[in-house]
């Protein structure tokens, strides 16, 4: 074999970190490092066929693909080989030596020093290969692509330090021999039975078969009259596969243990974790396709970044097409991990022929009714242990879910039916629009509640006053979602949903006749310091008007009807966008001596200003001029 001179590297920084905390053991469970590696081998093989569907030269004549484990006791060596699509000398420095996935500090930065959450981390961010220095103190990597010639393979080898060295080799065989030099606290991974129980566990449904030598027991020899000596187990010239080597979405459901859905889930997500619930399913009709869908039981750390991508594989007639698949599921589902496998697509399917195919459109709309339809279950379900999951899984993604709201207006009730919010009179996140309903009082005619930028700001809400006082429930929303959602949401069952600080008042018939007389006394009495109030602060309201609301609070701001709300322009200005110029209205609480104390004071623009400036405090927000407001405080409190 001829041999080029080594090329040595140095690994990103990232990487550098990433190995000193495998190294330190950061994967509790060290046998996962065969698990990471034969699935990686499983994708080249994925890989080669989908790319072999246009290039059948790529098989050159193995066209059996299988991944095949090897024990050597003598080298101290365990080598996962593939006959896949392999690597090029650039792919093997691109994607060993760096993490390939965009967002390589936001991974770093989430890493915690928890060994359970940070070996989740690294799966789901790709980099599972670097497990292997969990057991391994040098790896070589042994690699030619499909495509390449026989002279020009390439071999990596590390220790997992700081650099590791690339050279050109010759490889009369496409693929990807990962060798393993083991450290000696880990030469228990060359017992051929110990490898075969972790496979079983683990990769079992894979769906190529995983190999290793066939062994045969030899027995010595006993002289006549002695006894029989001991044998041993003898490697032979054949390979078996000790996999099913069955794609388990293809298997009958009923066939498969739930220990089989929650390893699969694993080696599918790169998840530590067992999932909360899944779905299995075969779809028959104008689309066929088989579903297994997934809701994991912890949010991914990118869940609201620009990287996050639906967990969803996509097959094609078992053939993978490809990672990612978007278009499968809606955006408001992306954290659902699982399989896709057509019988309609075409094998040469792309990314662009994807977002505009009429059966990709049914398989979406499919696959959001079966995770909804889950969900459900789990919400109504009477068994404590589903209670324990969809709270958890509120907890996770009930901010995600929300989104639904604007973006699937065909499934925008069943949505709505899982919500669960903290309400006035209940701090835990636990009451539905059903339950909520339900206590509703006598005559009330609306579900109400209210939008901030926290729980404790909604809860403390001047706006709240008069609800409190009248013993009204109303749902209290803190999720930087709710306003945005809760703009496509004007009705549940029937009754209408109403925002208690947007627009006036309106009780109904639970505000009696003489609260109503006296409002409009008040207004008559106040209007010459309504009318001052709105000269005073033209530049920064459209409105001063007293109102009933408040029971404690001098002022309050709120929204007129179809208008944007001052969290929503805080929310929209954060992601960059321009939004239109709108001012509140200012209502004054007539009772409260701050705004008695109005009447007549040599300082009313000071004041108020001040009372202007707390109703912004008070709806989570800070004064336009906080330097301006400070003065003025201290100002009024000298005198």
């Amino acid at each position: 074999m001829s041999e080029h001179s080594a090329q040595k590297h140095s690994f990103q920084a990232e990487v550098a970190q990433l190995l000193h905390l495998v190294t330190h053991s950061l994967y509790s469970n060290p046998e996962i490092f065969l698990r990471e590696l034969i699935s990686n081998a499983s994708d080249a093989c994925d890989k080669l066929r989908f790319e072999g569907i246009n290039h059948p030269e790529y098989y050159e004549n193995d066209p059996d693909l299988h991944v095949r484990v090897s024990l050597n006791k003598e080298n101290k060596t365990l080598t996962i080989s593939d006959n896949g699509i392999g690597l090029t000398q650039q792919e093997a420095i691109d994607n060993l030596g760096t993490i390939a996935k965009s967002g390589t500090k936001d991974f770093m930065s989430k890493l915690s020093g928890d060994q359970k959450s940070d070996a989740q981390l690294i799966g789901q961010f790709g980099v599972g290969f670097y497990s292997g220095f969990i057991v391994a103190e040098k790896i070589t990597v042994e690699s030619r692509h499909a495509a390449a010639d026989t002279t020009d393979a390439v071999r990596w080898i590390s220790t997992g330090t700081g650099d590791f060295e690339v050279e050109q080799i010759n490889k009369a065989s496409r693929g990807t021999d990962i060798i393993l030099h083991l450290r000696d606290n880990a030469l228990e991974y060359l017992e051929s039975y110990k490898v075969k129980q972790i496979i079983n566990k683990y990769s079992d449904h894979i769906s190529l078969p995983i190999e290793m030598q066939k062994e045969i027991w030899q027995q010595e020899e006993a002289a006549e009259g002695e006894q029989a000596k001991s044998g041993e187990y003898v490697k032979t010239d054949e390979w078996e596969a000790i996999n099913s080597a069955s794609a388990l979405w293809t298997r009958n459901k009923n066939e498969i243990t739930e220990d089989q859905y929650i390893e699969f889930y694993k080696n599918l997500s790169h998840d530590f974790d067992a999932p909360l619930a899944w779905t299995h399913n075969r779809v028959e009709g104008s689309t066929e396709y088989t579903q297994l869908l997934y809701v994991p039981s912890k949010a991914p750390g990118n869940l609201f970044t620009r990287e996050a991508k639906a967990g969803i594989k996509l097959y094609v007639k078992r053939v993978f097409i490809m990672d990612e698949a978007d278009d499968l599921i809606p955006n408001y589902l992306r954290f659902v991990q699982g399989v896709v496998d057509s019988a309609d697509l075409p094998l040469n399917v792309s990314r662009e022929l994807l977002q505009e195919s009429r059966d990709v459109k049914t398989i979406r709309e499919g696959n959001a009714r079966r995770v909804l339809t889950m969900l459900d279950g789990l919400a109504k379900s009477e068994d404590e242990q589903d209670q324990e999951k969809f709270k958890t899984f509120y907890a996770e993604f009930g901010s995600v879910l929300k989104e639904g709201l604007g973006e699937d207006l065909g499934n925008r009730e069943r949505i709505l039916k899982l919500l669960r919010f903290s309400t006035s009179s209940n701090d835990e996140v636990s009451t539905s629009l059903s339950d909520y309903k339900a206590r509703m009082k006598e005559g009330q005619k609306a579900i109400y509640y209210v939008t901030a930028d926290s729980l404790a700001a909604a809860k403390n809400s001047p706006q709240l006053e008069l609800f409190k006082k009248k013993g009204i429930e109303v749902l209290l929303m803190a999720d930087h979602v709710d306003e945005w959602a809760m703009e496509f949401v004007h009705e549940f069952d029937g009754i209408p949903m109403q925002n208690v600080s947007k627009g006036a008042v309106d009780l109904g018939d639970l505000q009696d006749a003489e609260e109503k007389k006296a409002l409009e006394a008040a207004a008559e009495q106040f209007k010459p310091v309504v009318d001052k109030l709105s000269d005073a602060l033209k530049a920064k309201t459209q409105q001063v008007r007293v109102t009933t609301r408040l029971v404690d609070s001098p002022a309050c701001l709120v929204t007129g009807e179809g208008e944007l709300s001052p969290q929503l322009i805080r929310m929209l200005k954060q992601a960059g966008q321009v939004v239109p110029e709108s001012k509140p209205i200012l209502e004054i609480n007539p009772e409260h001596p701050l705004v008695k104390k109005l009447e007549g004071s040599n300082q009313f623009d000071d004041l108020a200003n001040v009372i202007f400036d707390q109703a912004v405090i008070a709806e989570g927000g800070l004064p336009e001029d906080p330097a301006a407001y400070v003065k003025r405080i201290n100002s009024l409190l000298l005198k």
